[in-house]
């Protein structure tokens, strides 16, 4: 009788070739990641075009508040989904799905209060970011919409994650997609057609951020794993904790590029008024560079969230052959990608910036400088988020929270600070490949660090199953 029983289905995650598997989960992932930057950039090409420069400083201006947003759903979203697969490789399938449940719910009501937070403290928060009194208007007018809009995009972005983690990539990015092909399309009729300027941008924004969740939402009547129940969706707190101490690695990194880009802002605020560009170019200059960069950054990012349930899985079932060997993977993938990226920063930087709609010869000028120096270690920028990832995968939160301070707070701010004091505007240039390489430095070390002990791990895992080799006999 023992014979007729039928064996439990293995996991694709934990017996599938993993070249493959990455290119089901991270393609999906790369493509979604890479539709967030666009609506951005997006925005960013039409506004240039039909706003001009100080539309475009507007959106620099603004998009601290995005970040922040951002930061929730990954808290949430990356939170939910590691500790969903972690308890899918430990084969407690309801522990995970009243994880994903709680994830949703808190999703929103995190979307909800940040929304009137900002509505509340629109002015002072712009401000802050580095508003000038020529750029407050259009900062003002863009962002009191997109306000609308940020619940929708936390709970899309967080509701994209737990797809993913169930299996489900290709539709993760078609939600993404949807809302950006909506954008794209309404854009320019906002802008041009309707002659709502940029406020039309933000109104082409918020609808396609909608659209997409509208879509993301159907998925969840439909959840491969178990059906998510009324009662998966009661908050608890004990769960709150164990979602955001998995989320918080990806989270604090989206808040230390916040910070940056406040301390930017300010900083170009400031030093700019004192050299020959004035505050508004590079305002607008490297809100522009910041986000080009952003569509390769998104692709490494994109590569290190769709390892995030191969690598949970794996780990929680001790698989850490198949671990080690996605984290190599993903790693060589990353660098050559962002390689790409710096060929094409350091030979056609005024190419890319006159994308964006036309400027001054001094704009240009010092476009294409801070495009060179700041972004000049960028092939090493893959390293950063597929350790702080991989970290938060495997259920070691506070060595991916280290990853995602480094880069950001722990290096790259300091030094925006500190090396304009001596060589005034270039200094800001300077501080980003100083940045980078110190960070790749520490990332490289915890890597080998974390190899060995996994190598470490599975010898005892096999001296183990040795051991118990006769008994079963």
């Amino acid at each position: 009788m023992q014979g007729d029983i039928e064996k439990p289905k293995e996991n694709p995650l934990g017996t599938e070739n993993i070249y493959k598997l990455i290119v089901k989960f991270a393609v999906p992932s790369i493509v979604a990641m890479l539709v967030s930057a666009l609506y951005n950039i997006v925005d960013q090409i039409f506004i240039g075009q039909g706003v001009g420069m100080l539309g475009n400083a507007a959106t620099n201006v603004a998009f601290p508040l995005t970040t922040i947003s951002i930061s929730i759903a990954l808290l949430l979203g990356i939170g939910g989904a590691s500790n969903f697969n972690l308890r899918l490789g430990e084969k407690r399938t309801e522990e995970a799905v009243t994880i994903a449940g709680n994830t949703i719910s808190f999703l929103a009501i995190f979307g909800i209060l940040l929304a009137i937070i900002i509505s509340l403290f629109l002015r002072p928060l712009l401000h802050a970011f580095g508003a000038t009194e020529l750029v407050l208007p259009y900062a003002t007018t863009y962002t009191r919409i997109i306000t609308i809009g940020m619940p929708f995009l936390i709970m899309t972005n967080g509701f994209c994650h737990l797809i993913r983690a169930d299996g489900s990539p290709k539709y993760s990015m078609m939600c993404m997609l949807i809302g950006a092909a909506f954008n794209m399309i309404f854009d320019p009729i906002f802008i041009f057609v309707f002659k709502w300027g940029i406020a039309g941008a933000a109104w082409a924004t918020i609808l396609g951020q909608m659209l997409s969740f509208i879509v993301a939402a159907l998925y969840l009547r439909k959840f491969k794993t178990a059906p998510i129940k009324k009662q998966h969706l009661k908050i608890s707190g004990a769960n709150l904790l164990q979602i955001a101490r998995l989320g918080i690695a990806a989270c604090f990194n989206q808040l230390a590029l916040l910070v940056v880009q406040i301390t930017l802002n300010n900083s170009l605020r400031y030093y700019g008024a004192l050299s020959q560009y004035g505050s508004e170019i590079p305002l607008a200059s490297t809100g522009i560079i910041m986000k080009v960069n952003m569509i390769f950054f998104s692709i490494a990012i994109g590569i290190a969230q769709g390892c995030q349930p191969i690598n949970g899985y794996n780990y929680g079932a001790k698989n850490y052959a198949r671990v080690a060997q996605t984290l190599k993977t993903a790693l060589l993938s990353a660098t050559a990608i962002l390689s790409i990226g710096f060929v094409l920063f350091q030979l056609f930087p005024r190419e890319i910036i006159s994308i964006f709609g036309d400027g001054s010869e001094e704009y240009f000028i010092f476009a294409e400088r801070f495009f060179r120096i700041f972004l000049f270690a960028t092939f090493l920028n893959g390293i950063h988020p597929i350790t702080s990832n991989f970290f938060t995968s495997i259920g070691k939160a506070s060595r991916g929270m280290l990853m995602s301070l480094t880069r950001q707070v722990l290096f790259l701010v300091p030094l925006i600070l500190i090396l304009p004091i001596f060589y005034g505007i270039d200094g800001i240039m300077y501080a980003g490949p100083i940045a980078d390489v110190a960070a790749a430095l520490l990332g490289g070390y915890l890597i080998r660090k974390e190899l060995k002990n996994m190598k470490q791990l599975e010898a005892q895992e096999e001296a183990s199953n040795l051991l118990q080799t006769p008994i079963q006999s």
